[in-house]
């Protein structure tokens, strides 16, 4: 599939999000009305796909000038896997799986070097949340260098509900946060473990870390008070290969 996909007219983005298709991203013209609308927004809201109203000058761009219908909808360069029989496969293979869980990182290039630095530390798959993360679209698979397409990942509604899921399957939830006194390298990571961890601005919410099994944070030396997302990503996965080797 073409990294830059884009299909529009609304009935045959209605076809694609009911035949499964893994949709990025729904360009809809301000003031759109009528009933085939009504059905397309009925489904996006069902599907919690991700919106924005722009005028019919973008649409026209993105659709190369052909009729839209006011509706244009790019479609994932991946297939997104569902999250429970990738926990039945992992934890077949491996009695120590890893996994991340990105809570709303929503930056497209921060999100293509966590996959990168998640295939190359042997991450068994990630999770991301449908509404407010970032895509996987053509930069990210470039920032990636091709890793999206090796290291599986699932789409929930809501983190909290992979963070139950994960937790039942005997996975322990390491937040990676500042809010905390423990250091990561007190953590277990010989065990079957997943990282959290936040979006750029807020970090892990306050109801994720709620639920989390351990919070750990990294040593800072200097003045400024965070890492990059990505950068804490690496420094977290490298620990856990450290202890695992």
């Amino acid at each position: 599939m073409e990294e830059n996909t884009v299909i529009f007219g609304i009935r045959a983005i209605i076809e694609a999000i009911e035949s499964g298709s893994a949709i990025n991203k729904v360009y809809l013209q301000k003031g759109l009305r009528g009933e085939l609308f009504y059905q397309l927004e009925k489904l996006i809201k069902k599907h919690k796909i991700s919106t924005s109203v722009v005028p019919s000058e973008k649409l026209d761009r993105l659709s190369k000038h052909n009729n839209h219908q006011g509706a244009v909808a790019r479609i994932s360069p991946i297939e997104f896997y569902e999250l429970e029989p990738l926990l039945e496969t992992v934890l077949e293979e491996t009695s120590t799986p890893l996994f991340l869980l990105l809570d709303q990182v929503s930056d497209v290039r921060n999100f293509g070097a966590i996959i990168r630095t998640a295939e190359c530390t042997g991450v068994n798959g990630i999770i991301i949340q449908k509404s407010g993360s970032a895509p996987v679209n053509a930069e990210t698979i470039k920032t990636s260098a091709g890793a999206a397409f090796k290291v599986p990942i699932c789409k929930v509604d809501h983190i909290k509900d992979a963070i139950f899921q994960m937790q039942a399957a005997g996975i322990k939830l390491v937040a990676a946060t500042e809010k905390t006194e423990s250091s990561v390298y007190v953590v277990d990571f010989k065990q079957p473990i997943a990282i959290i961890l936040g979006s750029e601005h807020k970090g892990v919410s306050t109801a994720v870390l709620k639920l989390s099994d351990y919070k750990a944070k990294l040593p800072l030396l200097g003045e400024i008070e965070s890492l990059n997302v990505s950068v804490a990503c690496g420094a977290f996965l490298y620990e856990a290969v450290r202890q695992r080797m």
